[in-house]
C-alpha cells in the first residue's frame, strides 16, 4: 500500500495548488482526480473555457465598430462556431496539461479515479478500468468542488435544456436562449451568445441581476446589457420549463402574480452550484456534512475529523477559484505548523462580461445594514482620456470609505479591465489604506486605473479633478 503525508481528493484550483504547496513544504503528496484531465471544473468546464469564448465573441463584436477607427473591411464577417469551440478546447487542453506538468515538476503522485474514504486515514481510488487501489495518508484534504444546481421541476436533458457545461460546446448559435438565473455564470454565457447573434432573455427570481454585488453595479450592468440587446425579467419566479421538439417553453410568475411565457430553442439553467460530495463516503471517516450539503469546517478548515481538511466550493463561502487557491495554500501551511490567515472580506468577485464588473469589501447595502457611517466617491469611465481613446465609456469606480477614519471599506467598479484593476483595491485594503492614501498615489496617464485615483479623490472631500 502506498503511503503519503498528504492526499488531496480533487484537482481543481484549490486541490492542485494545495498539492504544490504541500510538496514545496516537503510533504510526500498525492492527488486524486476522477476525470482523465486535471484542473477540475474551473479549468475544464468553467473559468477557463468561458473566458476563451468571451474573448472570441468579444473580438467578433469589436469588428462591428472597426469603421469608427478608420478600419474598413471588405466582405462579410462570419462566425465559425465550430472553430471557436475548438479554440476554446485547445486553451483548456493546454491549461490542463500545464497542471500535469506542475504535478510532475513537484513530484506529486497523481491517481486517476473516484476517491472515497475507507476510513480516516485510507482512501480508495476506483479506476475507470474497474480496478481499485487503497492508499494511506496522514492528512487528507477534500477539494471536490461543486456541480451545477437545478430546480426540482426542471428536467435537464443536456440538449435543449442545458447547464453551463453544455453551453460551452453548442453546435449552433441559439436563435433564442432563455437563461434561468441572472448570476455571474448566466450573464457571462448570455453575453457570449448575444454577441454571436442570439436573442437572449434572462429570468431572475431576485429584483436585480448579480444580486450578490453592490446594487449600483447591477443597475449599470443591466443598463449596458439592455443597450446591447439582452432582455431581463427580474422578480420572476420560474414555474415550468418544458421541451417539445426544438422548442423550450419557460413559464414564470411576475411580481403581480401574472404568468409570462418565453419560447426559445435553448434554455440555460444557471441557478447556482452545489457542493459535490457524491461517492465520497465522508461518513466512513467521521466527516460531517451540513444540511446544505457543505462539509463542516472550523476556522482552520479542519473537519470533524482532525487530520481531514476541506477547501473550496465544498465548504462555506463564495464559490470562487481564487478563494479555493488561498484555502488550499492555508491548509498546507497549517499542516506544516505555520499560522497563515485569510481575510475573506478581501477576496474579490469578478464578472467577465464587457464591461467587466469587479468588487472587493463591503457593499453599500451591507454598510447600511450594519449601521456603519461611510462616505462615497464615484468616478465615471467616460471622463477618462484613455476610455475615450478606446471607446470604452461605460462604467464607473465607486469607493466606500469610513466617514471618520477614511479607511477604504469597499471598492466597486464596472468598466474596461476592472477584472485586473480590482487587484489595486485589494492591495490597498490589505494594508488598511485610506481613500486619501490612494488619492496621493501616482497613476500613469492615460490609463483606466486613473479612475481609481479619481474615485479616491472624490471620497476625500469631493476632490475629483476630471469631472
Amino acid at each position: 500500500m502506498s503511503s503519503f503525508d498528504v492526499v488531496i481528493i480533487g484537482s481543481g484550483p484549490g486541490g492542485y495548488v494545495s498539492a504544490i504547496r504541500c510538496a514545496q513544504l516537503g510533504f510526500k503528496t498525492a492527488i486524486i482526480e476522477k476525470y482523465s484531465t486535471l484542473g477540475g471544473t474551473c479549468l475544464n468546464v468553467g473559468c477557463i473555457p468561458s473566458k476563451a469564448l468571451l474573448a472570441s465573441s468579444h473580438h467578433y463584436d469589436e469588428i462591428k465598430h472597426f469603421a469608427d477607427h478608420g478600419i474598413e473591411l471588405s466582405g462579410e464577417v462570419k462566425v465559425n462556431l465550430e472553430k471557436m469551440i475548438a479554440r476554446k478546447q485547445a486553451v483548456v487542453d493546454q491549461t490542463s496539461g500545464g497542471v500535469q506538468f506542475l504535478m510532475d515538476k513537484n513530484k506529486i503522485t497523481v491517481f486517476n479515479g473516484l476517491g472515497s474514504f475507507a476510513d480516516a486515514t485510507h482512501v480508495t481510488v476506483a479506476k475507470a478500468d474497474g480496478t481499485s487501489e487503497t492508499i494511506e495518508a496522514k492528512n487528507i484534504i477534500i477539494a471536490t468542488g461543486s456541480k451545477p444546481s437545478s430546480l426540482p421541476f426542471i428536467s435537464i436533458d443536456k440538449e435543449r435544456i442545458i447547464t453551463s457545461t453544455e453551453a460551452l460546446k453548442l453546435k449552433e448559435v441559439p436563435k433564442h436562449l432563455v437563461i434561468i438565473g441572472g448570476g455571474v455564470i448566466g450573464i457571462e454565457l448570455g453575453q457570449v451568445y448575444l454577441r454571436l447573434g442570439a436573442q437572449v432573455s434572462v429570468v431572475e427570481f431576485m429584483d436585480r441581476i448579480i444580486p450578490g454585488m453592490d446594487a449600483s453595479l447591477s443597475k449599470e450592468l443591466t443598463k449596458v446589457l439592455k443597450k446591447q440587446g439582452m432582455k431581463f425579467y427580474t422578480s420572476h419566479k420560474v414555474q415550468s420549463v418544458e421541451r417539445a421538439g426544438d422548442v423550450v417553453t419557460v413559464k414564470a410568475e411576475n411580481a403581480k402574480g401574472e404568468i409570462i411565457t418565453l419560447e426559445g430553442d435553448y434554455s440555460l439553467v444557471s441557478v447556482g452550484r452545489r457542493p459535490y460530495t457524491d461517492g465520497l463516503n465522508a461518513d466512513k471517516a467521521g466527516v460531517k456534512i451540513s444540511d446544505r450539503g457543505q462539509i463542516e469546517v472550523n476556522d482552520h478548515l479542519q473537519t470533524s475529523t482532525p487530520n481531514i481538511y476541506a477547501i473550496g466550493d465544498v465548504v462555506r463561502g463564495a464559490m470562487l477559484a481564487h478563494k479555493a487557491e488561498e484555502e488550499g495554500t492555508m491548509v498546507a501551511e497549517i499542516i506544516a505548523g505555520q499560522k497563515p490567515h485569510i481575510d475573506y472580506n478581501l477576496i474579490p468577485g469578478v464578472v467577465y462580461t464587457w464591461p467587466e464588473v469587479a468588487a472587493v469589501g463591503q457593499t453599500e447595502e451591507q454598510l447600511k445594514a450594519a449601521g456603519v457611517s461611510y462616505k462615497v466617491g464615484n468616478f465615471p469611465f467616460k471622463a477618462l482620456g484613455r476610455a475615450r481613446a478606446s471607446a470604452d465609456l461605460d462604467g464607473f469606480v465607486k469607493i466606500l470609505a469610513d466617514a471618520k477614519t477614511d479607511e477604504v471599506l469597499g471598492v466597486h467598479m464596472i468598466g474596461a479591465r476592472t477584472a485586473d484593476l480590482i487587484a489595486e483595491a485589494v492591495t490597498a485594503m490589505e494594508f488598511k489604506a485610506s481613500a486619501e492614501d490612494i488619492s496621493r498615489m501616482s497613476h500613469a496617464h492615460p490609463t483606466f486605473a486613473e479612475a481609481i485615483k479619481e474615485a479616491a479623490l472624490a471620497a476625500t472631500d469631493n476632490r475629483a479633478l476630471h469631472v
